[in-house]
């Protein structure tokens, strides 16, 4: 962080750290000290100033902001020594269901209107109603991930659309919620959407290979191992990237392997491509 502000303070550029209350609670105080050293140089007027043992130009023209997310979890609060360097702005919390019409609208659904508030509704009773988990997320990231469903069902289906918003909404839920919250969540969806029944999806070809590769792997292809998997092809498809969470001896890695094998298996059909596993210990990279 001080070569940074070095870099900044003799250049004049202007920056902002993202998820600043990110940091650890340590680190925080000696940032504090580093920013003052530099904003007390610029009220000074100086043109050149000591930092950290370091004789430098200054130009007056840089600047630091930071944005902060207060209350969300692995957060620190900001210590008020820095929180008196930097004057807040205050933002609005988003309009989730103007967000989603729109984003609908854009992929061609007539009813974006009427769809973007049931799923906001459906994220914001799952909220409020199910069990606190970690990885429990309903917030803009969840919504996005629904939306890109939506999207990729409607060019794929030809389906009503109230089938594809609650098709979408399951494929992207269901996957993360622990036993319990599943019965609570199904009973949001069957009051949001009273009577919608989505046809089962035709996975014939993915759970047939599946189920030869885990004899393949001395696995036994119960139903609930096989879900799972089609579980974490469902959430590859809308996500960017996700983690795949449970106790040891859970069978995560095997899930991984045995969708990967299918995958790879069934590489000529265009549904389906050939899967390349590199792995990474997260410790070895600095």
């Amino acid at each position: 962080m001080g070569k940074f502000f070095k870099g900044l303070a003799s250049s004049g550029c202007w920056n902002c750290f993202d998820e600043f209350n990110r940091i650890d609670l340590e680190v925080l105080s000696v940032i504090a000290q580093q920013v003052l050293t530099i904003q007390t140089a610029i009220v000074n007027k100086q043109r050149r100033f000591m930092f950290e043992g370091t004789d430098l130009n200054l130009n007056r023209a840089c600047s630091v902001n930071i944005t902060m997310n207060p209350g969300y979890a692995g957060r620190s609060e900001l210590p008020d020594n820095l929180k008196a360097l930097f004057r807040t702005c205050a933002m609005m919390v988003p309009d989730y269901a103007l967000i989603g019409e729109i984003d609908l609208y854009s992929y061609g659904f007539s009813k974006a209107r009427y769809l973007a508030i049931k799923i906001v509704s459906s994220l914001t009773l799952s909220s409020e109603q199910l069990s606190s988990q970690d990885h429990y997320d309903f917030g803009m990231r969840a919504l996005k991930a629904i939306l890109t469903a939506c999207g990729n069902l409607f060019r794929q289906l030809d389906w009503p659309e109230d089938q594809i918003g609650l098709r979408a909404l399951n494929d992207v839920n269901l996957p993360k919620f622990t036993s319990n919250d599943i019965p609570l969540y199904k009973g949001i969806t069957s009051d949001l959407f009273p009577g919608v029944v989505t046809p089962a999806p035709d996975y014939e070809l993915l759970l047939s290979t599946m189920t030869t590769c885990c004899k393949q792997e001395n696995l036994q292809p119960k139903p609930e191992f096989l879900n799972k998997c089609i579980q974490l092809y469902e959430t590859i498809m809308v996500r960017h990237g996700l983690m795949v969470v449970g106790g040891a001896y859970s069978g995560k890695t095997k899930v991984i392997d045995v969708l990967k094998l299918a995958m790879s298996s069934i590489k000529d059909n265009p549904l389906y491509v050939n899967v390349v596993c590199t792995f990474m210990n997260p410790k070895s990279i600095l």
